[in-house]
């Protein structure tokens, strides 16, 4: 790389930065360690490896960063980048990249927003652009959803394969760092931006074109930008990994993952023996944390229908999870149950058929044969939010009890959108503590349900989420199942399923969020 054009090799500190002395309407900052508080990269590289990829791209990746890093450090930037696209992108399909750049990054990336650089990149409401070495699929989605950004970054070759698939070859057109980011800004801008923001040598030759330009100082530990801050929000996403892949995280999630797994066979099959009275106190001896709370149900009885235990989604043992903490079975109903799941539950599992009469119909036989754990949801959401409840289990029943729950997860989610969905439970049981925290609520009162108080379901659905919410410090949302599939999988998750009446209806109060 050419030596950087004279008198830019000093720039003043971000912290000289002063808003209140003129207006700037357009800005252009390098993302790793200026807009995000981490200078490495790798993190990502690493995400798209092994979501897009597999364990064993993920580990060869991860073998290969110490020769990556020397690489870097002492002979040439570009060629690092060149060497970990390729281990990281060749062969991958492009629509799995673009899920993953799409459901699992833009979480990792908003929490490591500088709120300092973000206060001033912000600050250029007319136009800003970010200017980096990542490839630009990988950071796109993040950059124009969460920054409001246009986005310049290194672009992959890619072929058509056997199949018309198009996949990356591994190949960059050009890594943009030096004198390609000064051309590149040259070229968006036409004029010179107002503000420049870079962190490193490789940032000087645009950072100098702009009218005026300032360092961010390297601090891992600086502080983060709120989530309100930002101009969306991850509710939905995807991939297993609960924590950001920094190398001792990722080494310990691939090393420990053999163990783990099979600890969470153990988990499955010897708690399988076991009575249902006694499976809590088991649960305890194979490190699983159960907290519960509040005051279950009585049991069924002759002659007495069983209760309608509505719950909040977080994994797909939530039913399981309600069964131990009663201390005895229960049925479920789902949108779908697999094979697998079926064979290793030890509770009823029914799956609904989309058709309201027929889903009804099945949820009043069932509850005259004991309780029924349903999620109105729909679908699983890991955030403090929930989604909004659908109002069919309100019609059915006026013994209804709220349940809120919280799963503990350290390592991996026993949730997901786009992978082996049978695996969930044994991701959850892999954890080396998984926890669940159950809250057992109090049944509604006569005059709260629809036909004791002649209130309509939607309003007793509503009720229902706004309950459990408080419980748990949660956010109600108007969001759906639709709304996660279309994010995360490009689908509306569902088959061919008929309208409901109440798809439409809104929480009132409740805040939709992008």
């Amino acid at each position: 790389m050419a030596a950087p054009p004279p008198g830019c090799a000093r720039f003043p500190p971000l912290h000289d930065y002063d808003p209140s002395s003129r207006p700037r309407r357009t800005a252009a900052a390098d993302l790793d360690g200026t807009l995000l508080a981490s200078s490495s990269a790798f993190p990502y590289y690493f995400l798209v490896a092994l979501e897009a990829g597999s364990y064993l791209r993920a580990l060869f990746l991860l073998l290969t960063a110490p020769l990556i890093l020397l690489l870097y450090t002492f002979f040439s930037e570009a060629a690092a980048i060149a060497l970990l696209v390729f281990i990281t992108f060749a062969g991958l399909r492009v629509r799995d990249v673009e899920a993953v750049a799409r459901g699992v990054l833009p979480r990792h990336y908003a929490a490591g927003v500088r709120a300092d650089t973000w206060a001033v990149f912000r600050g250029c409401a007319e136009r800003r652009v970010v200017i980096t070495a990542s490839p630009a699929v990988m950071v796109g989605e993040f950059v124009k959803e969460f920054l409001g950004a246009e986005v310049a970054g290194t672009e992959l070759e890619t072929c058509a394969a056997v199949g018309g698939e198009e996949r990356f070859t591994g190949r960059i057109k050009a890594v943009l760092v030096g004198e390609r980011k000064r051309e590149v800004v040259q070229r968006l801008f036409g004029d010179m931006p107002d503000v420049g923001l870079g962190d490193r040598e490789s940032d000087h030759d645009f950072m100098a074109i702009c009218k005026e330009a300032y360092m961010v100082p390297p601090d891992r530990r600086a502080p983060r930008a709120a989530a309100d801050s930002l101009l969306s929000r991850a509710i939905f996403h995807d991939g297993r990994l609960v924590r950001r892949p920094d190398p001792a995280n990722a080494l310990f999630a691939l090393a420990y993952l053999p163990l783990g797994f099979l600890l969470a066979l153990f988990r499955v099959f010897f708690n399988l023996m076991i009575p249902a009275s006694l499976v809590r106190h088991t649960y305890r001896l194979t490190g699983i944390r159960l907290t519960i709370r509040g005051t279950p149900p009585p049991p069924p009885r002759r002659g007495s229908p069983g209760s309608l235990l509505v719950c909040n989604h977080r994994t797909a043992l939530d039913p399981i999870i309600i069964s131990v903490a009663l201390g005895r079975p229960v049925s479920c109903v789902t949108y779908s149950v697999s094979r697998v799941s079926t064979a290793i539950s030890p509770i009823r599992a029914a799956a609904l058929t989309r058709d309201r009469r027929a889903d009804a119909a099945l949820l009043a036989a069932m509850l005259e044969e004991g309780d029924v754990v349903v999620c109105p949801e729909g679908t699983t959401c890991r955030e403090p939010s929930l989604l909004r409840f659908s109002a069919l289990f309100a019609e059915l029943t006026d013994r209804i009890v709220p349940v809120a729950l919280e799963a503990r997860q350290g390592i991996y989610y026993g949730s997901t959108a786009r992978g082996w969905k049978w695996m969930d439970p044994f991701f959850f049981y892999t954890n080396p503590v998984p926890g669940y925290e159950v809250a057992f609520l109090p049944a509604l009162r006569k005059e709260e349900t629809c036909g004791g108080g002649g209130r309509s379901a939607v309003d007793v659905a509503n009720h229902v989420q706004r309950v459990i919410a408080k419980e748990l410090g949660f956010e109600c949302t108007m969001l759906t199942r639709k709304d996660k599939y279309m994010k995360l999988a490009g689908n509306d998750g569902t088959v061919g399923r008929k309208k409901d009446k109440d798809d439409d209806a809104a929480a009132p109060g409740s805040k939709k969020l992008a």
